[in-house]
């Protein structure tokens, strides 16, 4: 799977196969042998000559847009309001996994994980203050975790490939826009597809390693619905040379921990999403590439330019100032929930299972080396989740919780204020003794909604009808949007 899977790259990323590099723009510029290089009349910079050859072209490749379906039979032209077509990504990432076989889950295998799952959120409760969050323990097929993830992936990944696909016409000069206005339009269109086979793709290519819903940080079928998929914990314990039930109970636990942390916190998942919307918001791009490769479209042939389109490093987003700041605080967010997790669920095996602190290491290993998860999130968003800020922000919680408890430590998520920033990392110390952290009023109780000394809940519940309210009594929780 290609590391950037959005035909765009980096400035200046050593795997950018296009040959090109920031400043660099690619093949071809202005009479180097494109389509009407020379004087023909038409305006200053249109890369094409006679203009009713463009309408042709246009009419030809309207026909072919109007005749192409998508994978599944679904049309082409349907998809989100962005322009991608999150339908088609689903269609192509099931076919990714039919090709490379996705057997069902054996009965047996689907008890294990059930049982895995109810055991690890149960021992959760000795390390966290926060109740179950796991209201359906499940286990997956890899067709079944494209089928029940893709929502949350088009939510995540919309506000960074609409960008993408509206940068295709709004970046270029003005002069352009006013005269291959409608062949802009069709760039769009078929931009937006592109996208979206590419995409899908992607999740396709992902669905052969992930363990379970929140191998991101981000639970992705919704708060609630555990589940891990029994090929995936089979492809993570290879070479690990530990039981399998101890690799199955590890990977439980971290999967309950996500759950538990994303129901009693209801700002966070609001919070992640909006960081990715202003990460995507400061994007920028130099687009020197699309005008030359404008220039390479065959007026006679409407298909080259779904094969322009296609190219890798067509798009390389610029650093921008609003851009890496977003980028801070959503690489800091995340490396609180890992570091949160890792912490809980450190405290929840220790002792319980002999292996734990080989199978701590070979997740930081595998976060480290970037997962398929971390990878394909790197591509979407360019953020890379970099050991030493997991490392740091697992010292933090440690020190949290040395210095004022189980309770509060977890206190801390009851609102995004009260949260650690990326200077706090780099002095977990300064944070615990002091600022806003020291005066808070710390009662769990606010957060859970229980009696002090109440207990932490239950286990949790098997199969919930979809769609089923929370049991009554459940404590409203605080918080909100932030």
């Amino acid at each position: 799977m290609s590391d950037l899977p959005f035909g765009f790259s980096m400035p200046n990323d050593p795997d950018d196969e296009s040959g090109r590099r920031a400043g660099d723009s690619g093949s071809g510029g202005a009479g180097s042998g494109r389509p009407g290089g020379g004087d023909s009349g038409t305006p200053e910079g249109f890369p094409f000559g006679d203009p009713q050859q463009m309408a042709d072209m246009l009419r030809r490749f309207a026909d072919m847009m109007s005749a192409q379906p998508a994978p599944g039979g679904t049309p082409a032209g349907q998809g989100t309001g962005s322009g991608i077509n999150w339908s088609m990504a689903k269609d192509i990432a099931r076919q990714v996994v039919a090709q490379k076989g996705d057997p069902s889950v054996p009965p047996g295998d689907y008890a294990r994980v059930q049982e895995a799952l109810r055991l690890g959120d149960l021992w959760l409760d000795q390390s966290t203050s926060l109740p179950s969050g796991v209201q359906t323990a499940q286990a997956w097929s890899r067709s079944e975790w494209v089928e029940k993830t893709m929502d949350s992936w088009a939510q995540l990944c919309d506000p960074l490939t609409s960008k993408t696909v509206r940068s295709m016409g709004q970046s270029l000069p003005e002069e352009m826009q006013s005269v291959a206005g409608p062949l802009l339009g069709m760039i769009q269109q078929m931009g937006g597809m592109m996208v979206g086979q590419q995409a899908g793709q992607a999740v396709g290519e992902l669905s052969q390693e992930v363990v379970g819903t929140a191998d991101i940080g981000l639970p992705l079928a919704g708060e609630g619905t555990a589940a891990l998929l029994p090929l995936g914990v089979a492809k993570f314990s290879e070479g690990l040379q530990i039981p399998d039930d101890e690799v199955r109970l590890y990977l439980a636990a971290r999967e309950a921990a996500v759950h538990r942390l994303y129901s009693h916190v209801p700002w966070l998942r609001s919070h992640v999403f909006r960081l990715v919307a202003e990460y995507a918001d400061g994007m920028s791009f130099d687009i020197s590439g699309l005008e030359d490769r404008l220039g390479e479209i065959d007026i006679n042939n409407p298909e080259s330019l779904q094969e322009v389109l296609g190219g890798q490093g067509m798009f390389q987003p610029e650093d921008t100032p609003q851009q890496k700041a977003a980028l801070n605080r959503l690489e800091t967010t995340l490396a609180l929930i890992e570091g949160w997790v890792a912490t809980v669920v450190s405290g929840a095996v220790t002792g319980r299972l002999p292996q734990a602190d080989a199978l701590a290491e070979a997740t930081r290993r595998r976060r480290a080396t970037g997962g398929p998860a971390e990878h394909t999130f790197a591509a979407l968003v360019g953020l890379e989740l970099r050991p030493r800020r997991l490392r740091e922000a697992q010292a933090l919680w440690k020190a949290l919780e040395e210095a004022r408890g189980i309770d509060g430590r977890d206190a801390v998520w009851q609102h995004p204020d009260l949260m650690p920033g990326s200077e706090d990392l780099d002095d977990p110390t300064a944070f615990v003794s002091g600022g806003a952290f020291a005066d808070a009023d710390f009662d769990i109780s606010t957060l859970t909604g229980e009696a002090p000394g109440a207990s932490a809940g239950e286990g949790p519940e098997q199969e919930k009808p979809d769609g089923e309210e929370p049991d009554e009594g459940k404590p409203d929780r605080p918080g909100g949007d932030s």
